[in-house]
């Protein structure tokens, strides 16, 4: 069960002390309160914009000289002139040239000295006026960096670091990208708080995972947590391609010149078996969470195919064995900023979150519920924890029912065997839609009609044994909410939100950096069906996640399926079905034949966290009593069209 988020509130010891004379001094009717809020008392547009080149201690593009990067800093000139040392917002991105940042891509600009004109987001704008630093740093390899980009690895984390280390005092930056005049960060006090969305959420996590000492809290927003599982899930890939495509994606026309040596060793190191290897311990966090000292404020889509939930239940799961303070929102989304599903709320709790972090203001963010989840489309609820006490795990078993094919889904044990054959051109949604009928691709198992809610808030595990005709066989687990339901269309190409004309402000603006970007509205779908959350694995990896190996046809294999965690709620009246089938179509990649697996039904279950466990299982269905339900199909979204080369912030 996660822990309480547990929060210190800091002051400078200097402010600490004046406050203890003033509080000494001035009668109870002239103190004043601490401050709750920063506010927008200084200049944008007279805000001091420079840069600097971060040296990293590195060589990877062997140039014979240690690699530095970009550093590009927005930060207000009145707090300088006082002499007032104040906190940073870091954004360390590879996509501020190639690619760009948010729902409106943009990009950096600069001046005819090299300065930052237009820094991508909003934040910027918002949090230098109110006393803040905003840092956008050029991962190397990518855009005025040097260096190679590794793809989550040494190179990506620890270039990003030297960032923290030299706003702390420990690092060496120079005023230009070659020269040899030092530049020292004397305006802040150091204390950092790293946000972004996907890859730079993802910089985040790795580098909060090294302990570096400044770096008080993170906001992750869609982001990775283990890189293996970007691109497989127990030995099944997930993309046709690997990190060697992205970062030549990424990386500078200069890195691409450079950096043959970089590439080969991610193509080496990454092979399509889907076995686990050295580079992927590397770039795994999760196994690091006991060194987080940061704070953790996570973001994520439930229904996100790019950056899939696996990455939010693990690392969450890791934080809060380890004590981590932290917070999460969970939309209904798919690879979504806040700022495009929930625009206000998200801006006001960030400022706060900021504020009570690396300001030290006692705004009561700590006192207020630890998860927000998106249970309709802009209908929101609260958790005091996540999740919430009382979870529990219940075993559901699959039992056969009147129809091949077609089963059901208790708490008693089952009997006998299903079997159905793997066809790669079929996915989740086809087997959704069909669940009530037999189809040779799948084998379903439904509860009645729930008489009461059920709640699942976590992360699902399937154990499933199977006997396959071939030697390589994939595997896809699916919980499914069967019944109708206004949700946000995922599969669309906007991932639940349509982007309007009209644009709103946040902060203030200069002539080459606004602060106003354009609206967004949920984009709904009518369903008959609602994927809770899937899971897939290559039976050859049956003995060990870390390596496959040939089946032996005829022969049976239990594996367990991970399941993205997930925060769902079956209404009464809906039902709860569980889908054991091959290949997931464009989800997963196929297995080099089509075969036809046979469940020992028996020895097949599904652990799934409900609030109230078990009990709340048997209350739920207990008295359940339905007629044959309708052989039509039921409407569903469109399956996701996921091409082969994704990259993590969302584009194609």
């Amino acid at each position: 069960m996660p822990k309480r988020m547990r929060f210190t509130i800091w002051r400078p010891l200097a402010t600490v002390a004046a406050a203890a004379l003033t509080a000494t001094f001035l009668s109870p009717a002239t103190a004043h309160a601490a401050p709750r809020e920063s506010k927008p008392v200084y200049s944008y547009e007279n805000a001091i914009r420079e840069a600097v080149w971060v040296d990293t201690g590195l060589d990877d593009d062997r140039d014979g000289e240690n690699d530095r990067v970009a550093v590009d800093v927005v930060r207000p000139r009145e707090a300088a002139a006082q002499g007032r040392r104040i906190p940073v917002i870091m954004d360390a991105s590879p996509y501020y040239s190639c690619c760009g940042r948010g729902n409106e891509s943009q990009k950096k600009t600069y001046d005819a000295d090299g300065d930052v004109v237009r820094m991508p987001l909003f934040y910027d704008n918002y949090f230098v006026p109110r006393g803040y630093a905003f840092v956008g740093v050029d991962l190397a390899g990518t855009n005025r960096s040097d260096g190679c980009v590794d793809v989550g690895g040494r190179s990506d984390i620890l270039s990003a670091k030297a960032v923290v280390d030299w706003l702390n005092g420990r690092g060496m930056a120079y005023t230009t990208r070659t020269g040899t005049t030092k530049a020292k960060a004397t305006w802040t006090n150091g204390r950092t708080g790293m946000i972004g969305k996907s890859w730079d959420g993802t910089i985040a996590n790795g580098v909060a995972a090294t302990g570096v000492e400044g770096l008080k809290t993170i906001v992750p927003i869609s982001a990775i947590s283990s890189w293996y599982d970007y691109y497989f899930q127990q030995g099944a890939p997930l993309y046709d391609s690997g990190p060697e495509w992205l970062s030549d994606y990424v990386n500078s026309p200069g890195a691409r010149a450079k950096c043959g040596a970089v590439q080969q060793k991610l193509i080496d190191g990454a092979p399509r078996t889907g076995d686990w290897t050295p580079l992927w311990t590397e770039r795994d966090y999760v196994k690091d969470a006991r060194k987080v000292r940061a704070s953790v404020f996570l973001i994520h889509g439930m229904q996100d195919l790019n950056v899939r939930m696996k990455h939010v239940g693990q690392w969450w799961d890791a934080l809060a064995k380890h004590g981590v303070e932290r917070k999460i929102w969970l939309s209904q989304t798919g690879h979504v900023d806040p700022f495009d599903f929930r625009r206000a709320e998200w801006v006001e709790t960030l400022h706060r979150w900021f504020d009570h972090e690396l300001l030290g203001y006692d705004n009561g963010i700590d006192r207020e519920p630890m998860a927000d989840i998106e249970r309709h489309p802009d209908q929101w609820t609260t958790a005091k924890v996540w999740p919430p006490r009382g979870t529990d795990t219940a075993t559901l078993r699959p039992a056969k029912g009147a129809e091949a094919g077609v089963g059901t889904l208790g708490l008693r044990k089952g009997k006998g065997t299903e079997t159905f054959t793997d066809d790669p051109q079929h996915s989740e949604t086809d087997w959704a839609a069909n669940i009530d009928r037999t189809t040779p691709d799948k084998a379903g198992f439904v509860t009645e009609p729930l008489t009461r809610d059920l709640r699942l808030s976590g992360s699902s595990e399937v154990t499933v044994t199977a006997t396959p005709t071939t030697s390589t066989a994939h595997l896809s687990a699916v919980l499914v909410d069967l019944g109708p339901d206004t949700i946000r269309d995922y599969a669309s190409s906007g991932e639940g939100i349509t982007t309007l004309t009209d644009r709103t402000c946040w902060g203030a603006s200069t002539t080459g950096d606004s602060s106003c970007f354009k609206e967004t509205r949920a984009k709904t779908a009518d369903v008959g069906y609602t994927v809770v959350s899937r899971g897939w694995a290559d039976l050859g990896n049956h003995a060990s996640d870390l390596k496959g190996v040939p089946l032996t046809p005829g022969k049976a294999y239990t594996i367990t399926l991970d399941l993205a965690a997930t925060d769902h709620v079956v209404p009464a009246g809906h039902r709860l079905a569980l889908i054991v089938a091959g290949t997931d179509k464009d989800l997963i990649d196929p297995p080099s034949t089509k075969p036809t697996l046979t469940l020992d039904l028996s020895r097949t279950k599904a652990r799934v966290p409900l609030v109230g466990g078990a009990h709340a299982f048997a209350r739920a269905t207990a008295g359940s009593v339905s007629a044959a339900p309708e052989a039509a199909p039921l409407d569903g979204l469109t399956a996701p069209r996921i091409t082969t080369h994704r990259i993590p912030e969302g584009g194609q």
